[in-house]
């Protein structure tokens, strides 16, 4: 019985581990598989892998309180697949063209393991193993066009963020268990204080929080990274990358440092501002699709914060709602994005002029995607952000509600900047017809149903609700 608790508890990372060493295997065991073959084959185990997530499932506690499993990280965790699925489906028409694909596959398995670790986390040292094994892995990912310098350019700055965020991490959590005593979160939740110390190394852990959710002023990296990176990386970084560490960052504000809820509100609040702002305000100013996703993300992350203030349980359950939800409009964006760079290798923002004429189906899957970023009802994005701004406002900070609807008009500008050039302007030299194919079809028609019925589905956000705690 006890061995039963235990596969089911740690259900999600076998059945990954499986799949990278069935990858692993089938490489070494390769008879001459064509590139499509084995690109189907991945879909097919991670398709597999996705559908299994919902059935068998376990909870409670491991390795005395280290790893812990409930229903909402067995939602997560199969949040996260949804999202390794889709952009696994979008890569095919460039994977399918690189040499290395058991490679690239086995790389990013690797990080949602350690994503999965970080989640499933009671304990601040499996959490810093499951960072760092869902980070390393994911410099080399960046670095994966390997005949592009700007590739190799975002793998080295992707590492040295990461190496500086991680270091503040060590020495915030190095700080916490001189002044706890422990690294259980349990444990230093019930020692904690609220001293001078403890705040400091509160601090340290937010910052290097912050880095990863490239939250303002630790954002510099991002923009650069995600145009160095192949499309279907940066699109795991913007979603998938930064989902998990959302839901990290929940479970600790939210367990671990109860008792300092007012000194992180005032510097979420502050942070959340800041993101949102200088989010916006250099999205207006792209030229390249990656670098204004990027832009976008970070201000999405604005009213991610938001949401988290509140530390309730509608706070809990409108991120990961909201998660989901941009999941689905990102990756849209991201899947048309990708399919014009394979095909074109054009991936500006003018080059977009004209698109509607030549491809009139993927204009409109960026255009709804577009307009779920943006909040635009009836879109799906429109209810993630309004859970997320009502979680907020019941602290009864009105003024940060206020700026975070005023750039909300904001942010319209620059999404309907594409949208004009989409179905409005002429461009000399547009970009030719795509054959969208039925893999990458796939994956952004899950998209567009997502964008579309998900924020209509209340009882979605009721379950979701139900499974949140809050503080």
């Amino acid at each position: 019985m006890m061995l039963t608790e235990f596969l089911q508890s740690l259900k999600h990372e076998l059945l990954l581990c499986i799949v990278l060493f069935s990858i692993l295997i089938l490489k070494i065991r390769d008879e001459g598989r064509g590139q499509h073959s084995w690109a189907l084959i991945v879909h097919v185990l991670l398709a597999l892998n996705f559908i299994a997530g919902f059935f068998w499932n376990g909870s409670g506690d491991l390795f005395n309180g280290m790893f812990k499993v409930n229903d909402l990280i067995l939602l997560e965790k199969n949040i996260l697949n949804l999202g390794l699925l889709l952009v696994s489906l979008q890569a095919h028409p460039w994977i399918r063209t690189h040499r290395h694909l058991p490679e690239f596959y086995m790389l990013m398995v690797s990080t949602l393991i350690g994503m999965f670790f970080m989640i499933s986390s009671g304990h601040l040292l499996l959490f810093y193993i499951g960072l760092e094994l869902s980070t390393i892995p994911m410099a080399a990912l960046a670095n994966f066009n390997l005949n592009k310098s700007s590739s190799s350019e975002a793998g080295m700055k992707m590492i040295m963020s990461s190496a500086f965020s991680s270091a503040l991490l060590l020495m915030g959590i190095s700080l916490l268990y001189g002044s706890c005593g422990s690294l259980s979160f349990s444990s230093i939740s019930a020692t904690l204080s609220g001293t001078p110390l403890q705040v400091f190394a509160f601090v340290l852990l937010f910052t290097g929080f912050a880095f990863k959710l490239s939250a303002v002023p630790f954002h510099f990296w991002t923009a650069d990274v995600y145009e160095g990176s192949p499309v279907p990386v940066a699109a795991y970084l913007s979603v998938v990358s930064k989902a998990a560490v959302a839901f990290v960052f929940v479970t600790v504000l939210y367990q671990v440092f109860t008792s300092m809820a007012a000194t992180w509100y005032a510097l979420l609040a502050l942070v959340s501002v800041l993101t949102i702002l200088i989010g916006n305000l250099f999205a207006l100013r792209q030229q390249n699709m990656k670098r204004f996703l990027a832009f976008s993300s970070i201000a999405q992350v604005g009213f991610i914060l938001i949401g988290i203030t509140s530390g309730s349980q509608e706070g809990e359950a409108s991120v990961v709602y909201f998660l989901l939800i941009y999941l689905f409009s990102n990756l849209g964006a991201f899947g048309v994005v990708n399919l014009v760079s394979s095909v074109s290798g054009r991936e500006n923002i003018n080059d977009y002029k004209g698109f509607y004429k030549s491809n009139p189906a993927l204009s409109w899957i960026l255009t709804l995607s577009l307009f779920s970023l943006a909040g635009v009802p009836p879109t799906a994005g429109f209810f993630g952000k309004l859970f997320l701004l009502t979680a907020g406002a019941s602290t009864g900070n009105y003024l940060l509600i206020g700026i975070a609807a005023v750039n909300m008009v904001i942010s319209m500008y620059y999404y309907l900047r594409i949208v004009k050039a989409i179905f409005m302007d002429e461009n000399e030299f547009p970009v030719p017809a795509i054959r969208t194919g039925l893999v990458p079809g796939l994956a952004m028609l899950i998209c567009l149903l997502g964008i579309l019925f998900t924020g209509f589905s209340g009882q979605l956000y009721q379950y979701i609700h139900s499974l949140s705690s809050g503080i």
